[in-house]
């Protein structure tokens, strides 16, 4: 049976001026475990523990996700891809994360490793990748399943849809995963966007930052 527990008691540290939540365990060689959207490090609560002997495991909520603090004047412009990448980089020097590192991401998580380990390819030992945004992409290229729902949360309505209704969280994360998330799962998950509004915008923007067609131009760019 798959565990729910939180296994790990977070760490915090402040990255250009907000306290970043992350977990770390072991020691040696730093595996560091990003997540995509709607998650957190919680997505890997089962899977640190079979690495925890192999090197140092550094897990982070991403800003503004998990129980990482939320940015200031938050709205349509904030939690784009390179604000996160600017706090993930903040974040991973911090930590000394400088060579020997293997990721494992998944999401959003993979673009965001993806892209650190262009910029550091001295420092890369290996990655492990799943479900990942590898390149642009076109609408006929999306699920025909998804494609509506996704052209919707581009669009105006998607504010209504994911800022006040929580769909990525409450449909979107348990419809994605093959087994049914139990209640204490689901709790965890919620925990961060409890508040409709803005306390969701995170959730929001990273479906307008995936490259399709390419927009936005930014994130087309560095995913090619």
């Amino acid at each position: 049976m798959i565990s729910a527990e939180e296994r790990y008691e977070k760490k915090s540290a402040n990255v250009l001026g907000r306290e970043m939540a992350y977990v770390e365990v072991g020691q040696g060689d730093p595996i560091v475990f990003l997540h995509g959207n709607p998650t957190s490090s919680y997505l890997w609560r089962n899977v640190i523990p079979h690495l925890a002997d192999q090197g140092r495991c550094i897990a982070p909520d991403l800003i503004g996700m998990g129980d990482s603090e939320k940015l200031p004047d938050s709205g349509p412009d904030r939690y784009r891809f390179v604000e996160h990448r600017e706090h993930l980089d903040a974040l991973l020097a911090a930590l000394g994360v400088e060579r020997n590192v293997t990721l494992v991401i998944h999401d959003w998580g993979s673009a965001l490793g993806f892209d650190w380990a262009n910029r550091h390819r001295g420092a890369m030992l290996g990655i492990a990748y799943m479900e990942a945004i590898v390149k642009p992409m076109s609408w006929a290229q999306w699920p025909d399943a998804a494609r509506a729902l996704f052209q919707t949360f581009r669009s105006p309505e998607g504010e209504t849809v994911v800022l006040e209704k929580n769909v990525f969280v409450e449909n979107v994360l348990p419809g994605s995963v093959l087994r049914g998330l139990t209640d204490a799962e689901m709790a965890v998950y919620r925990r961060p966007y409890r508040e409709p509004g803005e306390s969701r915008r995170p959730t929001l923007t990273w479906p307008r930052q995936i490259p399709i067609e390419g927009e936005p131009a930014d994130v087309d760019a560095i995913v090619r």
